[in-house]
């Protein structure tokens, strides 16, 4: 009896030991056993997705370095894409030398229109001095395709272009870019003789037709309504 007593105390007491052994290993940090959980905490955690809130010196983005979408920016790339306003000016295929009534020699374009130089104008180099409502009173005369029209009785080598601002291609005859005059009502007209004492019929070779000046010195047709509303104050002095 008192055997199995103490066989029985022993094996309590070693058990007791073993347990108090676990629990201090545990308590020193030893790794558990659930290999789960190990899995779990040395996983890789994503970054969160960067939120759009307000960055130092008041620039929206969580992109400190790129700056927020502005507003009316679809308003400014669809102006971006608009089709570019048409060049201002009277376009021609042709440049034609004849003679008419009183005039004598004159440059008229494919439809007839008498055509003029600008004396504000330069030839060496060729530049055009008309613009905004100048250009309105006396339409630049533009090639219908950008190059050199077809030329009837005019000598080739006198006739160019020159690019406007605007973009269109005009055509010089002796240097001197050409125009229409708006005061014109038909073809073959030329009330734009001597006009503001700068403006004067182009002859076929771009000098000025002198044959027959007024008495007096006209003054300019104003420009067109619909285009006078929308134009800028300079005249370019017609």
């Amino acid at each position: 009896m008192i055997r199995a007593s103490r066989a029985a105390y022993l094996v309590c007491g070693v058990l007791t030991a073993l347990a108090l052994a676990g629990w201090g290993v545990r308590a020193a940090g030893a790794p558990h056993s659930n290999t789960t959980s190990n899995t779990a905490s040395n996983a890789t955690v994503p970054l969160a997705a960067p939120t759009n809130t307000q960055a130092p010196g008041g620039t929206a983005g969580g992109d400190y370095g790129a700056a927020a979408p502005q507003a009316g920016g679809d308003a400014a790339a669809a102006n971006g894409n608009a089709a570019p306003a048409a060049a201002v000016g009277s376009k021609t295929t042709k440049l034609v030398a004849k003679t008419i009534a009183r005039m004598g020699q004159v440059v008229t374009d494919d439809k007839g229109w008498v055509l003029y130089r600008f004396d504000k104008d330069t030839a060496n180099p060729p530049a055009s001095n008309c613009k905004d409502k100048c250009a309105q009173v006396w339409p630049p005369l533009l090639s219908s395709d950008g190059n050199v029209p077809q030329l009837e009785g005019v000598d080739s080598t006198l006739v160019g272009t020159i690019q406007r601002a605007d973009g269109g291609n005009q055509i010089t005859l002796g240097g001197w870019p050409l125009y229409r005059y708006v005061g014109d009502k038909t073809p073959g007209k030329w009330t734009g003789q001597a006009v503001g004492g700068t403006w004067f019929v182009s002859s076929p070779t771009g000098k000025k037709n002198l044959t027959c000046l007024p008495t007096s010195t006209p003054t300019a047709a104003a420009p067109p309504a619909a285009g006078d509303a929308g134009s800028n104050s300079g005249s370019g002095g017609y």
